[in-house]
């Protein structure tokens, strides 16, 4: 009989990981565990992934509010700042804020609206319309703002981010103003030393605001790029995928890793006599259809992984097969065309008919998203994901 089941994702509990412990060690024998505690077998290809967050710590990649300061003081002047497109976030970006504002006389916050870059919502975008604004062209100060669209908060936190990053930054000793446009070059009215605190448009935003006549512009990837008295950096991300540690500390995106996962699959190989593949995952890239919340805060969804995870899938669309190709056939001589499509396929699908509709993404952030949801980001404990017959087809036995 042909085998009934394919992909299979296990979240892996595994100890508290703290500062220092050693990675290879608790995840080669975790795996180990669970697959004679479960009962699986370790195979060829399969994926064990583990998050970021476990990462860092064990690396103790982290960074104090005052490290911020005095790094954005250094390379900003320590007057007047903008933060452009900052995503509304306690978790992501609050004490990035509270380094940015210690290290600032006056921050000024240009929110882009009616939502951020990641999908948090400011205000309903039908609002927008009623009320005959233009978020393309105009810029507004906050009591412009407030006339129009009141005090909102966020649906799902209920938390109102003028008022809460205002006040994270006066906190912080720095005068605050927060103004509300979608293009970067309006910060420019406001100061010349400009941090471009988006994520995935950063590139563009600051090139546009450079060539409009910002002066120091930096983008949260190059804060926190060089450590900072004997604290955590991130060479490549900076600031960027940052998360609370604390209300003075943030943990930053895990450091060069790759060496990680392939000690992992050197020492899985050993154990095992299988090659399995090794990833690091954040967040997942997908978006929650209710808030329109892009999950993706992070620079990237893997920032390490084996080379087998290199890529995009190469699959075939099996309904178009049975409702065009085989349409005539039935039952076990459908199930045989179909497998033998399969057996001879290119090694290069893309723009053929046959593919269409099967998903043109990395596999590592197909992969990530399943193990991000998989583990959550809650009580779960299980910050190591397992994962098997994601590389079978119907051919598989």
């Amino acid at each position: 009989m042909s085998r009934m089941v394919g992909t299979v994702s296990r979240g892996l509990r595994a100890p508290i990981i703290r500062e220092g412990d050693d990675l290879v060690k608790i995840v080669t024998e975790t795996v180990l565990e669970a697959s004679k505690q479960d009962g699986f077998a370790v195979r060829d290809r399969d994926v064990v992934a583990m998050t970021e967050a476990i990462v860092a710590r064990a690396q103790g990649n982290y960074a104090t509010v005052a490290d911020i300061a005095a790094d954005v003081k250094a390379k900003l002047g320590g007057g007047t700042i903008g933060v452009v497109f900052p995503i509304m976030s306690r978790n992501r970006f609050a004490i990035c804020l509270r380094g940015i504002a210690s290290g600032a006389k006056k921050v000024i916050v240009q929110l882009s609206y009616p939502s951020d870059e990641v999908g948090n919502h400011l205000i309903d975008d039908d609002l927008v319309e009623a009320k005959g604004v233009d978020p393309y062209t105009d810029v507004l100060d906050e009591k412009k703002y407030r006339q129009l669209f009141g005090y909102t908060k966020h649906q799902f936190t209920g938390v109102d981010y003028i008022d809460y990053y205002k006040q994270l930054i006066t906190e912080s000793g720095a005068e605050a103003e927060v103004i509300f446009a979608n293009n970067p070059k309006a910060i420019l009215s406001y100061t010349k030393n400009v941090i471009c605190a988006d994520i995935h448009t950063r590139a563009r935003t600051k090139r546009l605001v450079k060539a409009a006549g910002g002066e120091r512009v930096f983008g949260l990837d190059e804060i926190m790029n060089a450590p900072v008295n004997g604290s955590g950096c991130n060479e490549k991300y900076g600031l960027l995928g940052s998360n609370k540690a604390t209300e003075d500390k943030v943990k930053l995106f895990p450091r060069a890793c790759q060496n990680l996962v392939e000690d992992i699959q050197k020492a899985l190989l050993k154990a095992t006599g299988k090659k399995v593949e090794v990833m690091v995952y954040g967040d997942g890239a997908f978006k929650d259809p209710v808030g329109k919340i892009w999950e993706l805060a992070d620079p990237v969804v893997s920032p390490a992984h084996t080379a087998g995870l290199a890529g995009t899938p190469n699959e075939l669309k099996l309904k178009y097969l049975a409702d065009n190709d085989f349409a005539a056939l039935d039952g076990d001589a459908l199930k045989e065309a179909i497998k033998e499509e399969i057996r001879k396929k290119d090694g290069n699908l893309v723009g053929k008919m046959v593919s269409e509709g099967t998903t043109p993404r990395q596999l590592t952030d197909l992969l990530g998203s399943l193990c991000d949801l998989t583990s959550g980001s809650g009580d779960k404990g299980t910050p190591i994901v397992y994962i098997q017959g994601y590389f079978d087809n119907y051919t598989t036995e």
